[in-house]
């Protein structure tokens, strides 16, 4: 049972644990060794840091910046702040400073809690732009500090100078129970694809209804170990992946980094997973290329492997049950180890899994439950259920949460997960969320026959041709990545005759299929043979798609889609205006001379 604030959560479960020197609410690793944390530390540290945060003056209703990347002072802070009545506004740590002046300049924030040197430089460096601040807090120890700043270990202790260790455990417990469930919690802002980044206001209550119901979906007990890597600051992991593993008692251990996800899973051996479809792609990429690689029995084993998990998975008889398991003892439990042996799923969101990838998870036996949801709904709204998992789906809705259909195929929400609104901006509110409840999500649907929704493509990027037809680039995109060859994929389109596309090679897997085709290749952007290479993968990619949604054309470049090089989100969309501005040159270029459709 889920108490309707986080406050409380937190509370009741730390009772819950207490004195368990055997149970780790978290972990991370310091000097290459792995150091646990248990509820009875992170209890006392939660305690001292809010009564040290009263202390410094920051009451509750004011907002307090965080800025770091995932680490247990980020869990200390976020659960203080909740705990006290403190509104915290977590950002991304890839924001430049300008970013991050923009968002807690609209806040107003009056603290701003910092990772490093590098973050507390960009907010000294904003800091005239931010009136409302009176204190700057540094979690590393080993920064010099300005006027103004504090060490996280100091505001810990000034914390527990204020009170004895009984009294100060009063005094956070009567804190937590004073929250209501309709007090904001905190302000999370829209990654901002187009305009200006809006602040979403969530409550107590909209996000432990929202636990309450994903938890009827995805099966967590205290027995499961996590490995979180996606950045904290977002709402989908800091629902599923933080709260939610929290409130059940689950143990959560910090990945160091998103290049060391790969090392981390053999380490730690998690049981449950969120992640976004980018690593599942990379993943199976990974795998596919080895198995290319391998000698000439070893790379026919995992084909026939393959093969035959594809048959089964579309018509099962005993003979593939029992093929099935002999390429389990060959191919996929060697694949499950790389994940340390003992997932029991994946939960994924924050884009479209495709097909492809899912069906090679699933084959593996590596499920992925792939859900759906936006900020403003605290942001679950469908998940697949374990053991009735289809792909090209994101499943029923969650049982406290109404979808329906509107006429021109939006998806609309309502339920008590939906955000009190945008802070500051009543006429954003109004034009998102209607009198009635119904939230407006921006994304066009519809549901299968069975309930369960899927989702076709944002309304908003909805290409539209120069003929009149729509056109949803995101499937296609979809479809031109399944290629091993192609990393990344944008489609143009929009007002124009037909598709054209800009893509992001993969350079190791090009020089790898040219190679085995007995082709040196030097460059691996430019070439005659890396272009046909990869036009012959896109046209028997697309050979199904209609043909106003082929791409005809396209351009290589030299240069991913990043969030440094701010063509993505850090949420890792891409910022299509982005992209077309800074590649308006060579998208030009695909549609000047004669049309030369032979796709």
């Amino acid at each position: 049972m889920i108490p309707n604030t986080i406050a409380r959560m937190f509370v009741d479960t730390c009772d819950r644990y207490a004195g368990r020197t055997d149970k780790a609410v978290y972990a991370r690793k310091v000097a290459g060794s792995w150091q646990t944390l248990t509820h009875d530390v992170l209890r006392e540290r939660v305690e001292a840091f809010a009564l040290g945060l009263l202390a410094c003056g920051i009451v509750p209703g004011e907002r307090l910046g965080i800025v770091s990347e995932n680490r247990v002072e980020w869990a200390v802070a976020d659960f203080a702040a909740a705990c006290s009545g403190i509104i915290d506004v977590p950002v991304f740590p890839t924001l430049t400073a300008a970013q991050m002046a923009e968002v807690f300049g609209d806040c107003e924030a009056a603290a701003i809690v910092v990772s490093n040197k590098l973050q507390l430089s960009k907010i000294l460096s904003v800091r005239e732009a931010l009136p409302a601040l009176r204190l700057v807090v540094v979690m590393n120890d080993d920064v010099e500090l300005a006027q103004g700043c504090l060490r996280f270990a100091d505001v810990e202790e000034r914390g527990r100078a204020s009170a004895d260790a009984h009294t100060r455990a009063v005094q956070l417990r009567a804190m937590a129970e004073r929250i209501a469930p309709d007090e904001l919690l905190t302000l999370i802002y829209t990654s901002g694809t187009t305009g200006t980044p809006k602040g979403v206001m969530l409550t107590h209550g909209n996000v432990t209804s929202n636990i309450a119901g994903a938890l009827d979906a995805i099966p967590m007990s205290d027995s499961d170990v996590l490995l979180s890597y996606l950045p904290l600051c977002h709402s989908y992991e800091r629902m599923a992946g933080y709260y939610l593993a929290f409130g059940v008692g689950a143990s959560t251990w910090f990945a160091e980094s998103i290049e060391t996800v790969a090392d981390n899973l053999a380490e730690v051996r998690p049981t449950v997973m969120t992640s976004v479809p980018r690593l599942f792609e990379r993943i199976r990429n990974r795998v596919l290329g080895a198995a290319a690689k391998a000698p000439a029995p070893r790379r026919a084993i995992f084909d026939w492997a393959m093969r035959i998990g594809q048959k089964h998975h579309v018509n099962p008889t005993p003979l593939t049950r029992a093929q099935v398991k002999i390429a389990d003892v060959l191919v996929y439990s060697k694949i499950r180890q790389r994940t340390g042996g003992r997932l029991r799923f994946f939960v994924s969101g924050g884009a479209a899994l495709s097909v492809d990838v899912g069906s090679f998870f699933f084959m593996v036996g590596l499920p992925i439950l792939e859900g759906y949801g936006l900020t403003e709904t605290s942001p679950v709204l469908a998940v697949n259920r374990v053991g009735d998992e289809t792909l090209g789906t994101v499943g029923p809705p969650l049982p406290n949460v109404e979808l329906r259909i509107a006429n021109d195929g939006e998806i609309l929400a309502r339920g008590p997960n939906v955000m009190k609104g945008y802070w500051k901006r009543p006429q954003d509110t109004a034009d998102m969320i209607g009198p009635d409840g119904w939230l407006h999500t921006g994304d066009i649907g519809r549901f299968d026959g069975h309930g369960r929704l899927i989702i076709t493509d944002r309304k908003k990027h909805l290409l539209v041709s120069s003929t009149g037809k729509n056109i949803a680039p995101q499937p296609i995109e979809q479809f031109l990545t399944q290629s091993s060859l192609i990393e990344q994929a944008m489609l143009v389109g929009n007002n124009r005759e037909y598709c054209t596309a800009l893509v992001v090679l993969d350079a190791e897997a090009v020089k790898g299929a040219l190679n085995a085709d007995g082709v040196a290749v030097g460059d691996v952007v430019g070439g005659d043979a890396v272009h046909k290479r990869v036009w012959a993968d896109i046209v028997r990619l697309q050979k199904d798609l209609s043909k106003y949604e082929r791409v005809r054309r396209f351009t290589i470049l030299r240069e991913p889609f990043t969030v440094e090089n701010g063509l993505m989100t850090p949420t890792l969309k891409v910022r299509r205006k982005a992209v077309e501005t800074r590649y308006a040159a060579e998208i030009e270029a695909m549609y000047s001379g004669p049309d030369t459709d032979t796709a």
